[in-house]
């Protein structure tokens, strides 16, 4: 049963990545995507992050609905800052039936060779990459362990996002409704 582990800080979750990890799911050839969130990615400033419940609460929200889409806190639980990698190592022992594939995109790629024992990876993995614009992942289009997707290409960032919230502009149909009820209630991103 092939598994789709897609990784982000989710801050917050956006119709991009439910648009990505449903592809994922549904014409790839995936069973299942689990959406991991990150408690802080070794490669991004951890200023301006929302609190890492707040973001698997979220997640969680925004995917109630899609049961072919799971929220994964596995991370939390690892040691700090998290490592694809060791993630990895770790579920493939808590979970030997399934086999995990990684979902990136062409934008992270680019960046694989810092990640910690990216030779690992991917001799070990299987990655599925969804197109970022202007991304140049021409290195990478023979690689025995990369596939690429035709996944639509989404323009839509959480960065983005917490700018609009932060400028009191109107982000309707940017995240689901229940993640901007939650966000309100929370009067998070101000």
């Amino acid at each position: 049963m092939k598994t789709g582990l897609f990784f982000g800080s989710f801050n917050p979750i956006h119709i991009g990545h439910l648009i990505i990890a449903n592809y994922m799911a549904t014409f790839s050839g995936l069973k299942e995507v689990w959406l991991v969130i990150s408690p802080h990615n070794p490669l991004k400033q951890k200023n301006g992050l929302a609190n890492v419940y707040d973001r698997l609460e979220m997640a969680k929200l925004a995917t109630e609905n899609a049961p072919q889409l799971k929220v994964s806190d596995i991370e939390f639980k690892l040691p700090q800052p998290s490592y694809t990698i060791d993630t990895l190592t770790h579920l493939k022992e808590r979970y030997p039936e399934k086999e995990f594939v990684l979902i990136m995109g062409a934008d992270n790629l680019i960046s694989l060779k810092k990640w910690k024992n990216y030779e690992i990876l991917l001799k070990d993995y299987h990655i599925y990459v969804y197109p970022r614009p202007g991304a140049n992942v021409s290195e990478w289009e023979n690689h025995p362990s990369i596939t690429f997707t035709d996944t639509p290409e989404m323009e839509i960032s959480s960065t983005f996002i917490r700018k609009a919230i932060k400028d009191k502009k109107n982000i309707q149909f940017f995240t689901p409704d229940s993640v901007l009820e939650f966000i309100e209630q929370k009067n998070m991103y101000r």
